[in-house]
C-alpha cells in the first residue's frame, strides 16, 4: 500500500519563501520536488507551470506580463533548468516589488540540475534568490528507529515510487526504468549527445566502485575512452544530481595526502538497481556492501546539513583515513567514521587522522541503536542520532 510522509525540507521552503523574494528547490527527477510544490499551491495563492510542456512555456515568454496578470500570487516554474533566459527580466520584476514594500517570495524555481548550474544561469538574481536542494527520503522522515524500515530504505534508497513500492520486485523495475529513462532521455535533453549504453557502463562502473576514489585513466580504459572524456562525463552525472563527488581535505598537514576525489552514486538504491541487487540478504553478500552503506549514511548525514557545512575526506598515503568530515562554520570539524558492524572497532589510523585534522566532535557511525563513549573522545551513534547532532547544530 502506497504511503505519503512529510518532507522535513517543507519548513525550509516556507520560511525560505517568507524572506526572499525567490526560492529554488533542486533535485533530481521523481525525488518528490512538485509534490511539495503542489501541496504548498494547496495552502497558498499559487499557479504551477510545468516548462517541459510547450503551452506552459509559451505563458512565459513575456513572464513580465504573466507576473503582472498573476500579481499576488506564488508563480512556481518546474524544470526550470530548460528555460534559463527567464531569469535575467525576473530581476527587475523583483526590484519592483521591493520598492512596494513586498519581499515575500513571488517566485518558486523547481530544477533537475545542480545547484551550480543554476547560480551560473541566475547570477542576475544574486541577493534576490535562496537555494534549498531536496534529497532523496531519509532516515528520520521513514525509519522512526525500526531497523527493518532503515533497512528497506537502503536496499530501495530514497525515490518514493522506489521506497514506497508493493513489493522489492516492483521497487527495482521502478529503478531499472528510472535509469533507462534518464538515459535515453532526460540526459541527451539536458547534457551533450552521449550514446547511452556508453553512460550506462560509465554509471555501473561508478556503481562497482561505490565509495572509491576517483581513477579517471582506468575508467577511460575500460571504457576506451579518454580521461578527460571520463571527467566530462562526470561533470554531468554530478551536475545532474545523480553523483556525487566528496573532495579531499586539503589542509597541508605535513603528509603525503590522496588528493582525488571519492566518487559515490548518490541514492542506493540506483547503486543495486544497477548491480542487479533486488534482495536485501544479496546486498549483505555482495563486495559493494561497505561502500553502499557508507554512500548511504554519507547521503543521509548531508540531508540534514542542507549545505550548511562543508564535507570532505581524508586519507594520507600510510593509510590514515576519516570517511566524512564535516566543517562548521568557525571552522569547527566534526571527524565521522562509518561501520556496519554493530560493535565498532576503529583503527590507529583514524585517530591519527583526527590529530591531523584537529577534529572539535569524534563519532562513529554504527548499526546499533545506542549512543556510548568510545576510546579517544569518540562517541559511537547510530546513522539517525548523527542526523539529530546535525540538525541541533545547524539549526
Amino acid at each position: 500500500m502506497m504511503i505519503t510522509m512529510k518532507r522535513r525540507l517543507e519548513a525550509d521552503l516556507r520560511e525560505a519563501l517568507l524572506h526572499s523574494p525567490s526560492v529554488a528547490l533542486m533535485g533530481p527527477r521523481q525525488v518528490g520536488k512538485t509534490t511539495i510544490a503542489l501541496n504548498l499551491s494547496e495552502q497558498i495563492p499559487a499557479i504551477y507551470l510545468d516548462l517541459e510542456s510547450r503551452a506552459d512555456a509559451a505563458k512565459v515568454q513575456d513572464i513580465a506580463a504573466f507576473h503582472a496578470e498573476n500579481r499576488g500570487k506564488l508563480i512556481i516554474l518546474d524544470e526550470v533548468q530548460r528555460a534559463p533566459e527567464i531569469f535575467a527580466p525576473l530581476r527587475g520584476i523583483i526590484d519592483k516589488e521591493r520598492r512596494k514594500g513586498n519581499k515575500a517570495g513571488a517566485f518558486l524555481f523547481l530544477g533537475s540540475a545542480s545547484m551550480e548550474l543554476l547560480r551560473q544561469s541566475g547570477e542576475s538574481l544574486a541577493g534576490r534568490i535562496s537555494y534549498l536542494e531536496l534529497y532523496g527520503i531519509d532516515v528520520l522522515e521513514f525509519a522512526d528507529g525500526k531497523a527493518e524500515l532503515l533497512n528497506q530504505l537502503w536496499l530501495r534508497g530514497g525515490f518514493p515510487e522506489s521506497l514506497l513500492a508493493r513489493s522489492d520486485t516492483q521497487s527495482m523495475r521502478w529503478r531499472r526504468d528510472f535509469t533507462r529513462t534518464y538515459l535515453e532521455r532526460d540526459i541527451p535533453q539536458l547534457g551533450p549527445r552521449i550514446p547511452a549504453q556508453t553512460l550506462e557502463r560509465f554509471w555501473t562502473m561508478l556503481a562497482h566502485n561505490q565509495a572509491g576514489v576517483l581513477n579517471a585513466s582506468q575508467l577511460a580504459r575500460n571504457l576506451e575512452v579518454s580521461s578527460v572524456t571520463i571527467n566530462r562525463y562526470l561533470d554531468l552525472m554530478v551536475d545532474l544530481l545523480l553523483v556525487r563527488r566528496l573532495q579531499p581535505w586539503a589542509v597541508n598537514a605535513g603528509k603525503r595526502l590522496v588528493r582525488a576525489p571519492k566518487v559515490y552514486v548518490r541514492d542506493s538504491g540506483i547503486v543495486h538497481a544497477l548491480l542487479n541487487i533486488s534482495a536485501y540478504n544479496d546486498l549483505l553478500s555482495h563486495p559493494v556492501v561497505g561502500g553502499s552503506w557508507e554512500g548511504f549514511v554519507i547521503e543521509n548525514l548531508l540531508s540534514a546539513v542542507q549545505g550548511r557545512a562543508l564535507p570532505y575526506y581524508y586519507r594520507t598515503a600510510s593509510g590514515a583515513e576519516i570517511d566524512l568530515i564535516l566543517e562548521f562554520s568557525g571552522q569547527e570539524k566534526w571527524a565521522i567514521e562509518i561501520k556496519r558492524s554493530t560493535a565498532p572497532v576503529l583503527t590507529k589510523g583514524f585517530h591519527i587522522a583526527c590529530e591531523d585534522i584537529k577534529a572539535d566532535k569524534k563519532f562513529v557511525i554504527y548499526s546499533g541503536a545506542d549512543k556510548f563513549p568510545m576510546g579517544g573522545d569518540v562517541t559511537a551513534i547510530s546513522l539517525a542520532g548523527l542526523m539529530q547532532e546535525v540538525l541541533k547544530k545547524v539549526a
